[in-house]
């Protein structure tokens, strides 16, 4: 697959681990070194303001996309590649999804995994076919990935559905299963028959 952007989702806390923000760093490293443009949420603190500077640290090519309403409030990174302004989130998302060619998060909250979900959604149900995965560092989504499991076995997700959701915990093979991923034939979920 040609991959030449990809979005990261991640926090815009650094949270308590400094692995988080070590991870970004190696992530950021394995996109520079294989040409992959980042494309994120615009802000300049936290994960994800360690991820924009080590990505241009490292002479990598960095688009920020942030909703008007939080320009004050997640502080704008000014130094990147592009930042590109958005009236809502729901054009941020939309905007994010269309410049990048899969989509992973690193650790974070809510709004991490609600980007990530709907990215995920989104290819369940046939809108696009760009890789989604999940990069557990020091087992942050660990009980998440057992949960999806779970999730399963109770029959509102199909194993095929669960199984697009690539999880890995190391940067440089989160990519290369990016690089080497072959969408799957998509079904419906639920049959004229079951409705």
């Amino acid at each position: 697959m040609n991959i030449k952007n990809i979005c990261v989702y991640c926090g815009s806390s650094s949270g308590r681990n400094s692995d988080y923000s070590n991870y970004a760093r190696l992530l950021a490293v394995e996109l520079v070194q294989r040409d992959i443009g980042l494309v994120y949420g615009g802000s300049k603190i936290g994960i994800m303001g360690t991820m924009a500077n080590s990505v241009l640290q490292l002479g990598g090519k960095v688009t920020g996309i942030i909703p008007e309403p939080l320009v004050n409030k997640e502080v704008d990174h000014l130094g990147l590649t592009e930042l590109r302004v958005t009236k809502s989130m729901h054009e941020r998302k939309s905007l994010m999804a269309e410049l990048a060619d899969g989509f992973t998060a690193l650790p974070g909250g809510i709004g991490t995994l609600e980007e990530m979900f709907e990215m995920w959604t989104w290819a369940q149900l046939g809108f696009h076919q760009k890789p989604c995965g999940l990069l557990n560092v020091s087992g942050y989504y660990d009980k998440l990935s057992d949960f999806l499991d779970y999730v399963v076995t109770e029959g509102f997700v199909r194993l095929a559905h669960r199984e697009m959701l690539i999880i890995e915990s190391v940067p440089a093979r989160m990519i290369e299963r990016f690089m080497n991923y072959v969408p799957p034939v998509v079904t419906k979920w639920i049959s004229k028959d079951e409705s």
